[in-house]
């Protein structure tokens, strides 16, 4: 039996993964470059899922991938642009998430017993599409022309997307193992049927 105090820990570290997946949308961290010249000077290059940046561009954030990225690579930017599109629809799924746990743990003992497979469902679609997000942006970096240049790297959005994906998984796998490992709560119990009797 799933009891308050484990959801309300799960709820709070998934407000964090969800914080964590918001943060990776939002900063252009996902792909990086960076080499020293032998001046000493550091160029770098940043790659974002919606914007790119780098040390030498005026002004040094646009977005990306635009027009002239897209002019000789069709399928990269599609594959990118897709990868954004599932990154945007995970924090759908995780809005719904937070919305299930709310109510779950509003709604008493028997949504307690039962709400934690509806959560479960939700965790694991918002990990698939954080994987799957996370792993298109994995096969553009092993696979995609621009990348082979030594220098580019994954970078720490990539990580944070990841982490996020994992932890959503660990939280829906503790849930199950909660609701068959831990005892009933004993707010009240189950009357008899007087025809039982």
């Amino acid at each position: 039996m799933t009891r308050p105090i484990v959801y309300g820990v799960a709820l709070g570290v998934f407000v964090c993964t969800t914080v964590l997946t918001i943060v990776c949308i939002l900063t252009p961290h996902w792909v990086s470059y960076s080499v020293t010249a032998d001046t000493g000077s550091t160029f770098t290059k940043s790659l974002g899922l919606h914007k790119s940046c780098s040390s030498v561009d005026e002004p040094s954030c646009r977005p990306f991938p635009n027009d002239d990225d897209c002019r000789d690579d069709q399928f990269f930017c599609s594959m990118w642009r897709s990868s954004g599109f599932l990154i945007s629809f995970a924090t759908i799924v995780e809005l719904a998430t937070l919305i299930t746990f709310l109510v779950v743990m509003a709604g008493g003992k028997y949504k307690r017993e039962t709400g934690w497979k509806l959560i479960g469902c939700f965790l694991i679609a918002d990990a698939a599409v954080e994987f799957a997000s996370m792993g298109i942006v994995a096969y553009l970096f092993d696979t995609d022309s621009q990348f082979i240049i030594p220098g580019w790297s994954l970078d720490w959005s990539w990580v944070l997307c990841t982490v996020s994906a994992s932890v959503s998984v660990l939280i829906a796998v503790s849930l199950a193992a909660s609701a068959w490992l831990l005892p009933p709560e004993d707010d009240y119990e189950y009357l008899e049927d007087p025809e039982d009797a």
